[in-house]
């Protein structure tokens, strides 16, 4: 059984008071499961989650519905609730979803992108790069997200990225497993650098061209874990 308390070490939920348990609950319990503190097949106890926020399991049972939904989750009724196994077929859908937008995205932000977009954009490159120095590449998906999103709010669609984010959840799982794979997380930071050139130089084609490389390169990585197996959901025959 995976305790969620090492989760709320990594994230803790929103602390406005006024955000709802179930809403703190979903939060958290999504971010443990797309990080893969609580890995694929592994039981989620409801009476722990009622203990961690002291809350009854009305609210637990709303967060874990939606994460059902979301196809994060598997419940079945009198057996147990376990975290679902990862699903390449809903991960490469979020994948066409995400190719699609960002491209999209990129070539817009070329329109508005400012010097100082520029500037953050380098920022986060360097954050990248750190973090690969100090080999904390748990803390890579982070700054890598805040990447994107950025270029989202170039483009002045910044509820693109809330969107790509909704779908992306198997996707995620899978770039986390993908991190460790050497030279994969060096090779898509001078991709990023590759791309944040693109809208320096104002060329909405070749920024298209950078995206496209970057985010197919990326996919082909992470979907070489399928081959392992142990956390994919399998096809039926």
């Amino acid at each position: 059984m995976i305790s969620v308390a090492s989760a709320s070490r990594e994230r803790r939920p929103p602390s406005d008071k006024a955000v709802p348990k179930a809403e703190q609950i979903y939060e958290m319990v999504r971010y443990a499961i797309i990080r893969l503190s609580m890995v694929p097949g592994s039981v989620i106890s409801e009476k722990e989650l009622c203990l961690q926020y002291g809350v009854s399991r009305t609210p637990v049972r709303e967060a874990l519905k939606r994460l059902s939904d979301e196809d994060l989750v598997d419940v079945f009724p009198h057996s147990g609730t376990y975290v679902s196994k990862i699903s390449f077929e809903v991960a490469e859908e979020g994948y066409v979803i995400r190719r699609a937008l960002e491209i999209e995205s990129i070539r817009r932000a070329v329109q508005y992108v400012t010097d100082d977009d520029i500037a953050r954009l380098d920022q986060l490159i360097r954050e990248m790069r750190d973090i690969l120095e100090r080999d904390a590449l748990h803390e890579y998906i982070e700054v890598d997200d805040a990447f994107h999103s950025a270029i989202a709010g170039i483009s002045r669609y910044p509820r693109m990225w809330k969107f790509i984010n909704l779908v992306k959840a198997h996707l995620d799982r899978m770039r986390q497993l993908s991190a460790p794979v050497p030279g994969h997380l060096a090779e898509v930071t001078e991709q990023h650098a590759a791309i944040v050139r693109a809208l320096e130089r104002r060329n909405a084609d070749q920024a298209e061209l950078a995206m496209k490389i970057h985010l197919e390169a990326s996919f082909a990585v992470m979907s070489a874990m399928y081959e392992d197996g142990q956390y994919f959901r399998r096809k039926e025959t």
